[in-house]
């Protein structure tokens, strides 16, 4: 199979990478700044690179194109690659709108196309590893979940996509779009309700050139914010969340409550973590998508640290990176899917389309009561 990738930053080396690991051939890449997309495409030895996607999915006719561009570049060149009737495996978010993803999706379910939605730490070993346990019963019937992070992120970061609201930024699309699917994968996909808050607590941020890879942003920062000759952006997304949903679950008889709060620009005290509550037990996973050790405590009375399965590790990607070790593990189901293979389920653009809906009643934030 051949991939065309639109993109020339971190993920876009990550989604080449992890596609090569699955078997395909990278037949193309393509960017927007002419010398960063042939130095990108020499240095993984991609035979096409450039800058017009819809040149691009004629010379190299693939048949499955991988997004890993910001949310806001992604509408056009996904309604191109499914009219091109190629797959599609885009990364989070799915487009800046809910409209636009609900169009998308409906696009390529009429084009007959198969879709991965790369919210992928829910391939994470200790989630894989939560998610066996609490289908074992291991906690008995589940009730509640909170998913807690403070990422402490540094305000003098280069203004950039993550900061605009149109460009797909905020941390709701680029935090919770994980957590939700997290959650999702282990207790079910039927999200019955959801009310929450948003905060930009970051408001501004420097203006500097130069940044093409989002992995290396911090090496731009200024080193004085008080420099009066700064130019600055101006934030219009949210840095902070607490949001509230109640979830159905074939494992529970009554809905489960989930709290999922995130400061993105506050340290943490204790370790990141995601809990799962049940009648008999919990399972609390340290990280913030759950990429640490697991903790049981059953009816012993007891939290004890337990080892990750055999038959989960060696389903773990050999490769370097949390973030990559799940973009691989995604890649591997979606082209199992494609030719026809046993694979796991996996999220596809039904979820990517709710999730933004999701997203876009949360910045309403039309739940406030008030007391006046």
């Amino acid at each position: 199979m051949k991939v065309l990738i639109a993109g020339t930053g971190f993920a876009a080396e990550g989604h080449a990478q992890a596609f090569r690991a699955a078997g395909a051939t990278i037949a193309g890449i393509v960017g927007r700044t002419p010398h960063v997309v042939a130095e990108l495409a020499q240095k993984l030895g991609i035979p096409h690179a450039g800058i017009d996607w819809s040149e691009a999915l004629r010379i190299c006719n693939p048949d499955i194109v991988s997004i890993a561009t910001p949310g806001g570049a992604h509408y056009g060149p996904i309604k191109q690659a499914i009219a091109h009737g190629a797959h599609v495996f885009c990364d989070k978010p799915m487009t800046a709108t809910a409209d636009t993803a609900a169009e998308l999706h409906r696009l390529a379910d009429q084009a007959g196309v198969k879709t991965a939605y790369a919210a992928s730490f829910r391939y994470a070993p200790g989630v894989l590893h939560a998610k066996q346990l609490v289908a074992q019963g291991a906690i008995g019937e589940p009730t509640e979940v909170e998913c807690i992070s403070h990422f402490n992120l540094e305000r003098g970061i280069p203004f950039g996509w993550s900061h605009r609201r149109e460009d797909g930024g905020g941390r709701l699309n680029n935090n919770f779009t994980h957590t939700l699917s997290i959650v999702a994968s282990v207790l079910g996909d039927r999200i019955l309700s959801v009310m929450g808050e948003v905060r930009d607590d970051l408001e501004r941020a420097p203006i500097v050139q130069g940044v093409h890879n989002f992995a290396t942003r911090r090496d731009f920062m200024p080193k004085d914010l008080n420099d009066p000759t700064l130019e600055w952006g101006t934030s219009n997304v949210e840095w902070s969340y607490t949001v509230m949903a109640r979830i159905e679950s074939a494992l529970a008889s009554k809905p489960v409550s989930v709290l999922f709060r995130h400061g993105g620009l506050v340290p943490r005290f204790h370790e990141d973590h995601i809990v799962f509550y049940g009648r008999e037990g919990a399972i609390y996973v340290e990280g913030h998508y759950g990429s640490g050790q697991l903790h049981l405590f059953d009816k012993s009375g007891k939290w004890r640290a337990m080892p990750l399965p055999d038959d989960i590790a060696a389903r773990i990607p050999d490769t370097k990176g949390e973030t990559e070790q799940c973009w691989h593990y995604l890649a591997r189901e979606f082209t199992r899917d494609i030719r026809g293979e046993p694979h796991e389920d996996y999220p596809t653009f039904r979820e990517g389309a709710q999730y933004q809906q999701i997203i876009e009643l949360i910045r309403t934030e039309g739940n406030w009561t008030s007391l006046d």
